[in-house]
């Protein structure tokens, strides 16, 4: 939806599957142009209502307008005469933090705002963008991204493997599927955690109301959305925050973000999950400038990629790499430490 050119004209092109949803089966009465708005990043009303007049947005197979009522169970497909334009890739010749390479396999340190792969909203400046302009004849994964074995968020910093070979990326995805590589995380979160260590499980899948973010399905919903399982440890207690390790024993779409919130320690200023708020320490305002500076100092999650480990897939070699935490984490670690030792912080309170 987010910035696709209208089409002045009548096309007999056929038309491709943007974007695809079913209404929940708990969804009230609601207008589509509405409706989309929650689900479609970056998507503004005009634009949808700019597709509907087009006749890009159906449901159940037939185009509507912008004030069609979406009901439960509803299918919805929004359609264009061109492609998805994460399908149309692009060379750019952009730097690469290479920690690693062979014939075989890449490992690549991301900065924090680079998105991995093309997708809506971010159709250039990505790390893909970048490898097929540096790497001529990468494999393509299961969803046709070139060398992609698996991927971490825009605003997260860290390691990613790349697969240079058909071959490698056959075996590196079965790695991590089959749960035999290894991925710690470095995470500040909100709040004095109870336990210095422990396990998240749970399955996490898409927020029924809200499609950007994922959620945690329990009780009658606990078999919806895909098992996820995150082990967590203390590295250090800073007050009304935490610094944590995470590792992973799955890998699913936002999974530390959304099993830390799901235990009560939302990531410090994840913005799309409520970590962007104050969401533990006083009501004084000097703690909420200070809070605001180590916004600014980290305009981001508190979230790293900081050891990926895997079996090389010719050599067999298991390889582990480890990574600096960026600057920005370092400063915001930096002040909550000055913070607690000047202040009489007691962080059981909250």
């Amino acid at each position: 939806m987010s910035d696709y050119t209208p089409e002045t004209e009548e096309s007999e092109d056929e038309l491709y599957e943007h974007y695809a949803f079913t209404a929940d089966k708990g969804q009230s009465p609601l207008r589509i142009d509405k409706y989309l708005m929650n689900f479609v990043e970056n998507a503004t009303r005009n634009k949808i209502q700019a597709a509907a007049k087009l006749g890009n947005i159906y449901v159940n197979g037939i185009p509507v307008k912008s004030n069609y009522k979406v009901k439960a169970n509803d299918e919805i497909k929004v359609l264009f005469a061109h492609p998805p334009y994460e399908n149309l890739l692009v060379g750019e010749n952009i730097p690469i933090d290479i920690v690693y390479e062979d014939d075989d396999v890449l490992v690549v340190n991301k900065p924090a705002g680079m998105v991995v792969h093309p997708g809506h909203g971010n159709y250039s400046g990505t790390l893909i963008n970048a490898l097929i302009y540096h790497f001529d004849n990468l494999p393509e994964n299961s969803s046709g991204r070139p060398g992609l074995v698996h991927r971490i968020d825009k605003d997260t910093s860290g390691l990613l493997v790349v697969a240079k070979t058909e071959e490698a990326m056959a075996n590196l995805s079965f790695q991590f599927a089959e749960k035999t590589s290894e991925r710690e995380y470095v995470a500040i979160v909100w709040g004095n955690m109870e336990d210095d260590e422990g396990t998240v499980e749970g399955n996490i899948g898409r927020h029924p109301k809200n499609r950007l973010q994922n959620t945690v399905f329990l009780g009658e919903d606990a078999d919806k959305g895909k098992p996820a399982v995150t082990h967590y440890k203390v590295i250090e207690r800073l007050g009304y925050v935490t610094l944590v390790s995470c590792k992973l024993e799955t890998g699913r779409t936002h999974q530390i973000r959304v099993h830390m919130k799901h235990i009560g320690h939302t990531l410090f200023n994840d913005e799309r999950y409520g970590g962007e708020k104050i969401l533990k320490g006083t009501t004084f305002t000097k703690y909420k400038q200070f809070v605001d500076n180590c916004f600014k100092v980290l305009p981001r999650q508190a979230l790293h990629a900081k050891t990926l480990g895997f079996e090389h897939p010719r050599t067999k070699e298991f390889m582990r790499f480890n990574s600096e935490i960026p600057e920005d984490m370092v400063q915001c670690i930096e002040k909550w430490r000055n913070y607690v030792k000047h202040q009489d912080v007691d962080a059981t309170e909250e």
